[in-house]
């Protein structure tokens, strides 16, 4: 198994496998979805694969497409006594196809994102964990840090 960067062409299968991955977050919890979203989601990634700030990491899966994918982004916010340069990191999209769970590809996927941000020198990272892949978070040092983690949606 080896872990990748995603291409263009990797785009369709990072949107089923985001799928899968909204089915299985519905489970923890309840958040309103757009029937929409998988256009605006292709068009993001398209624009993003490349970039400075993101890293989109995959598995092939050994029958074709994509076993797993996980995705890295960057951003900025006004330097404090905590985040001294105002950079951070935020998880997003770690999803495998569940033919292809409990071989360590979420694994590879994860120390991969955390080697990219190492390189980069950021030192704090964000995610959203569904109940499956907490353990596998904690395992790797993320922690709960004391704030509450508060979400706004609008009503519309």
């Amino acid at each position: 198994m080896s872990v990748r960067s995603a291409i263009s062409e990797d785009i369709p299968e990072l949107v089923r496998l985001r799928q899968i991955l909204a089915d299985r977050m519905a489970v923890d919890g309840s958040y309103p979805i757009d029937d929409d979203w998988h256009v605006s989601y292709a068009e993001s990634l398209q624009e993003r694969l490349g970039t400075q700030d993101t890293a989109v990491y995959v598995v092939d899966a050994p029958e074709g497409g994509l076993a797993a994918c996980g995705i890295g982004l960057i951003f900025d916010r006004f330097p404090g006594p905590s985040l001294p340069d105002g950079r951070y990191g935020y998880i997003q999209g770690m999803t495998t196809d569940p033919g292809h769970r409990r071989r360590g590809y979420g694994r590879a996927i994860m120390v991969t994102l955390m080697d990219w941000y190492r390189d980069r020198n950021i030192r704090r990272i964000d995610l959203h964990a569904t109940s499956d892949a907490e353990p596998l978070y904690r395992e790797l040092g993320f922690a709960d840090d004391g704030y509450p983690s508060l979400t706004w949606r609008s009503p519309s």
